[in-house]
């Protein structure tokens, strides 16, 4: 998703484009309490190990922390507590048949505002094995070089 007007990126799950292979990414709003937000404008989260799964028609996301606001006082929430996304029927509909194929899940890959709204970029994916993740590291790394040659040159 290119960086437009108006987006601001809270948080971001590098780790994931790295162990997992993305299939299709999907746009979802986040039900938040009063200070989660605030703790998100300020960068305090956290998506690594965490993921969607959907149940009873309604799709939540586990294990995202967000750490509790520093001037939050007792109004502060659980840092780990399911929060449940916000996606048209249908498109839940969609991914819950996808999630029933082996080894497919839902991983968020960045938390992010847009026009004063929380957003969450959440993806399809399917788990990448120890010599994909080879692969890729050699890909990148050779990418780099030719780069590095090609400036060198020029």
């Amino acid at each position: 998703m290119p960086k437009a007007k108006g987006i601001k990126i809270a948080c971001e799950n590098r780790k994931a484009r790295h162990d997992y292979f993305i299939h299709e990414t999907y746009e979802a709003g986040i039900e938040l309490k009063g200070t989660e937000v605030k703790s998100l404008c300020n960068g305090k989260a956290n998506l690594k190990d965490s993921y969607a799964e959907v149940k009873n028609g309604e799709i939540f996301v586990e294990n995202m922390h967000i750490s509790p606001y520093e001037q939050g006082n007792i109004f502060n929430h659980d840092p780990l507590r399911r929060r449940k996304l916000l996606m048209h029927k249908k498109e839940i509909l969609k991914l819950f048949g996808k999630t029933r194929e082996k080894g497919f899940t839902l991983v968020p890959l960045r938390i992010y505002f847009k026009n004063g709204k929380a957003k969450m970029e959440l993806a399809l994916a399917s788990g990448k094995h120890n010599y994909d993740k080879r692969a890729a590291l050699a890909e990148k790394s050779a990418k780099r070089d030719i780069e590095r040659a090609m400036k060198d040159k020029g």
